[in-house]
């Protein structure tokens, strides 16, 4: 899956600067925001990134809720299961969150999840133990109970155009550190930002608007 959105009102003009110290690229990293960031659609985010390229970057928000929605009446709405039948979730998902993923295409659903559940042409394997997949055949999965063991649903996601990311990183927008399955997956999900904070050696509350690079 290629990088398709940008933000809103934001040019995708240009390659751009290249990450500091020819760093390689990001996909399968998490992306920290710092205060200094200056966008609040992404503040406080923790964010997963799916794929990043010369032609831009594609992530996905793990730590905002999308609100008051619910998992089982999502997929009510969306007729996978029928008003008060027992949905049955994989296992430690009973009740699966979900997540406001980003600004882009806010009306579709993006499924991160563990690598035992693949759908062939459907599911992009972003490393050994992610995957993700955006058809409603994984929601099928989940409700019967043969769906991954660990999942995240998020609506919409967060997307960059040539060298957009790499600019917000050198301006420091963002942190960014190792991807962890307990930060991607975990029900704890308003304690992720400074999990993923302390996981490279930073005080949440010591946090300044100048940034390094883990």
């Amino acid at each position: 899956m290629a990088p398709t959105g940008k933000r809103t009102g934001e040019s995708t003009r240009g390659t751009g600067p290249r990450l500091p110290n020819s760093a390689a690229y990001l996909d399968g990293r998490l992306l920290i925001a710092m205060p200094v960031m200056g966008d609040s659609r992404f503040e406080r985010s923790v964010i997963y990134l799916c794929a990043h390229s010369a032609e831009g970057a594609m992530g996905i928000i793990v730590n905002h809720p999308a609100g008051s929605i619910d998992f089982p009446e999502l997929l009510e709405q969306l007729g996978i299961v029928k008003k008060g039948e027992h949905i049955k979730l994989p296992e430690n998902a009973e009740s699966m969150k979900v997540l406001r993923g980003g600004p882009v295409d806010t009306g579709r659903g993006f499924v991160l999840h563990s690598s035992d559940f693949y759908i062939e042409n459907a599911t992009l394997r972003i490393d050994d133990g992610v995957c993700l997949t955006a058809t409603v055949d994984i929601l099928r999965a989940i409700a019967n109970g043969s769906g991954p063991k660990h999942a995240i649903l998020a609506l919409g996601y967060a997307g960059w155009g040539p060298g957009q990311l790499e600019t917000e990183i050198q301006s420091n927008g963002w942190l960014h550190c190792d991807a962890d399955a307990d930060l991607i997956f975990g029900d704890d999900v308003d304690e992720k930002y400074g999990r993923a904070l302390r996981k490279i050696g930073i005080d949440p509350g010591m946090l300044s608007n100048e940034a390094g690079h883990a």
